[in-house]
């Protein structure tokens, strides 16, 4: 049987007025979350997931999967209630990498570009892919990791908890073993940390130490977002004894209880390179103070869990989102257009077989396709199936592709007028 040895550290950053991270850990589970939203208070997306995820931290029955999965709906639903009480956090969401472990495996669920490690034998392995436009870009071959780090949309998340639309985590088990160390993180880390320097870290000390020491490197690395790191050693439950298991909740879903009236301030703001300070994580069982802010249901006025914004300038504020919309639209129509335009397909055109770029086919009356090479093959000269595939659209990987499939048709219309004039 094996057991998790944690810790957890979440910071603010040096260019954040708020942390809109929160994380979790405890003898069963592991969950950070990156809030979404800016003034859609992201922070509440992601504390309230939490909220919802911390349940799981029990021991698991054999579905693990099915738990995870469970787990992951119902917050989403619960920012969704949010979002129906209180319009103005309309656009909130939150990223939500999960791990519930049952003592051999885990079983993970992920949406967004927070992120999964595993550490064994001193290798790294990225357990998630993130979901996220740049990623698309390096799937395609169209950019490289490093290029990634820098490519201006690499913020653009395309899976997210926000209430609204379907949740679609990607979902797998993870086989352990003791000596294994687990990392969860939220982008402020991993967005500036390659795999090199995160196995320079993870290769020594105590959960506690890598952890402080993962947050430290991060804001030194010149990361301008909150940054959060849950790190896991997974060790014999008989060998290593009993262990504290007290759980910790750090980020956004501890810092609303203490925060009130003013902004965090960074626990590594202007520290010494290599000194990472004392740092106090907030225990996990505080249920009085702190689900005074983030019970379920919501007590508006007691907890001010999600409170009205002054309603000064708010068509400034409405603009300024309808733009960001717009904005990240135009951006997603950008990308479809330039993918469609490296299609080809056979087709025709005024009687003539015609390579075509773009798509085949059309939305809401749009053509989503123009002729972009013409040949002399007649579809009158062709065999009937040769000219009703050619009709249809024949699809091509490449325009190479689609020449060589004119230049079949060719010679198959050479052929039939061999064949005819033989025949007369």
């Amino acid at each position: 049987m094996l057991r998790l040895d944690y810790a957890a550290i979440s910071d603010v950053g040096r260019v954040r007025k708020d942390n809109q991270d929160s994380g979790y850990v405890g003898p069963w589970m592991m969950a950070v979350c990156d809030g979404v939203g800016g003034a859609a208070r992201g922070d509440i997306a992601s504390s309230t997931a939490i909220q919802q995820l911390r349940k799981l931290d029990e021991k698991p029955t054999e579905d693990l999967l099915g738990q995870v999965a469970g787990a992951i709906l119902r917050a989403h639903d619960r920012i969704g209630d949010l979002v129906a009480e209180e319009p103005s956090l309309n656009g909130t969401s939150t990223t939500a990498t999960v791990a519930l472990f049952d003592g051999e495996r885990l079983g993970m669920g992920h949406l967004g570009d927070s992120r999964a490690y595993l550490f064994r034998n001193r290798q790294l392995r990225q357990l998630t892919k993130d979901h996220t436009f740049v990623q698309t870009l390096i799937d395609d071959g169209r950019i490289t990791e490093e290029e990634a780090r820098v490519h201006p949309h690499r913020n653009l998340i395309l899976r997210a908890l926000d209430g609204v639309g379907e949740a679609e985590p990607d979902l797998f088990h993870v086989e352990l073993e003791a000596g294994d160390r687990l990392l969860l993180c939220s982008d402020g880390a991993c967005g500036v940390l390659d795999d090199g320097r995160l196995a320079d870290i993870l290769q020594g000390g105590s959960p506690d130490y890598a952890a402080v020491e993962l947050v430290r490197a991060s804001l030194e690395a010149g990361s301008t977002d909150n940054v959060t790191c849950l790190v896991a050693d997974v060790v014999d439950a008989a060998e290593a004894g009993p262990g504290d298991l007290t759980p910790m909740l750090v980020g956004a879903a501890a810092d609303l209880r203490r925060k009130r009236g003013g902004a965090m301030t960074s626990l590594f703001r202007g520290h010494r390179s290599g000194d990472t300070g004392e740092l106090e994580p907030v225990a996990a069982d505080i249920p009085d103070d702190l689900h005074a802010i983030t019970s379920d249901p919501i007590d508006p006025e007691e907890a001010r869990y999600a409170p009205r914004p002054p309603r000064r300038f708010v068509w400034v504020r409405r603009l300024l989102a309808a733009v960001v919309v717009v904005g990240l639209l135009w951006i997603g129509l950008a990308a479809a257009w330039s993918w469609s335009q490296g299609q080809y397909y056979v087709g025709e055109s005024n009687g003539s077989v015609t390579i075509y770029r773009g798509l085949n086919g059309d939305l809401v009356g749009v053509e989503l396709s123009s002729p972009y090479e013409s040949s002399d093959v007649e579809l009158a000269r062709l065999s009937d199936f040769d000219a009703e595939r050619v009709r249809e659209g024949i699809e091509a990987g490449s325009l190479g592709d689609a020449r060589s499939t004119v230049e079949n048709l060719a010679q198959r219309q050479s052929d039939t007028s061999s064949g005819d004039g033989s025949g007369g």
